[in-house]
């Protein structure tokens, strides 16, 4: 079986589609976590609403999708900094079937690669503590642990990591 990488209009329906998926895993992590529930359905159709993808649209963001053996297996964004050298990194999801076959860091490799071809010096992100595959991935892949950049109720660590220009 073989992956392919490639872009994505964040409103299409394979991106709503695997959105819902990574909201749906992440939500449900945490309150399992901090309440012993999963996520309200109420709250999940909101908080999908609320947070779309149009920050991962062109020309100042980027939704890549991954397939595996030619089925939607998985996503992840950029969002370059309004001076264009940074990119932050967000929404790195791949469905539970097809995780350890590396498909993470192939889509984190890419999505570096996009954001060094906009011209990004720094990649950067945020995570949750309860996410360790993420955090072991980031670290695999040469991001360290650096101050807060953001406000995000959610983030417990934050990531940065160099971009070496093309050429």
């Amino acid at each position: 079986m073989t992956w392919t990488v490639a872009p994505e209009p964040p409103g299409s329906p394979t991106a709503a589609m695997l959105w819902r998926a990574y909201y749906t895993e992440v939500s449900d992590r945490w309150y399992l976590l901090h309440e012993g529930r999963r996520t309200d359905p109420g709250e999940l159709e909101r908080e999908i609403a609320a947070r779309g993808g149009a920050g991962l649209a062109p020309p100042r963001g980027l939704l890549l999708v991954a397939r595996y053996a030619g089925e939607p297996a998985g996503s992840a964004g950029i969002r370059l900094s309004p001076d264009g050298t940074t990119a932050e990194l967000t929404r790195v999801f791949l469905y539970e079937r097809v995780r350890g076959r590396g498909g993470a860091a192939l889509l984190v490799r890419a999505a570096e690669e996009a954001a060094r071809a906009r011209g990004a010096r720094r990649m950067i992100l945020d995570t949750r503590s309860d996410l360790v595959e993420a955090r072991a991935l980031y670290a695999r892949l040469g991001y360290t642990e650096t101050e807060p950049h953001n406000a995000d109720p959610y983030a417990e660590h934050w990531f940065t990591k160099p971009l070496e220009p093309l050429g």
